[in-house]
């Protein structure tokens, strides 16, 4: 399973919350956080995709993108739940996913940048993300 303190300690964290893999908005983010992974990297910062699509999907989804940050399942919707995230999209029979949401954590863990869509069909300002992974 894993474990967000494994993560903490070496530099910012980027948790990137989204509602289902191999949805188009959802891809759209994935890859556009992919195509800022160096400035990610280059800042010490680890960048996670959350959702609460099964790892298997999130796999297939990884490859078929070439998405080379980790993909995290939750299934169990313990992250979506703790940062409040969690949503129903009737009318495309998605129940219990997470919004589309960007949350920076510092080396301890607080967070020192957030994003929640109104709307899960927007994408955050990458720039604001990668600004807040530099500060």
């Amino acid at each position: 399973p894993f474990e967000l303190d494994e993560h903490l300690g070496d530099g910012p964290v980027v948790l990137a919350f989204f509602p289902g893999a191999f949805t188009p908005p959802c891809t759209n983010e994935m890859v556009a956080l992919q195509d800022h992974q160096d400035e990610f990297q280059d800042a010490g910062a680890t960048l996670l995709g959350v959702s609460a699509d099964s790892a298997f999907s999130l796999g297939a989804f990884r490859e078929e993108y070439d998405i080379a940050f980790d993909l995290v399942s939750d299934m169990s919707r313990e992250a979506i739940e703790a940062y409040d995230l969690e949503i129903d999209i009737e009318e495309l029979g998605l129940y219990g996913i997470a919004n589309r949401a960007v949350y920076v954590l510092d080396e301890d863990g607080t967070v020192i940048y957030d994003w929640v869509a109104d709307d899960p069909t927007n994408e955050p300002e990458y720039d604001a993300i990668l600004d807040a992974v530099e500060s």
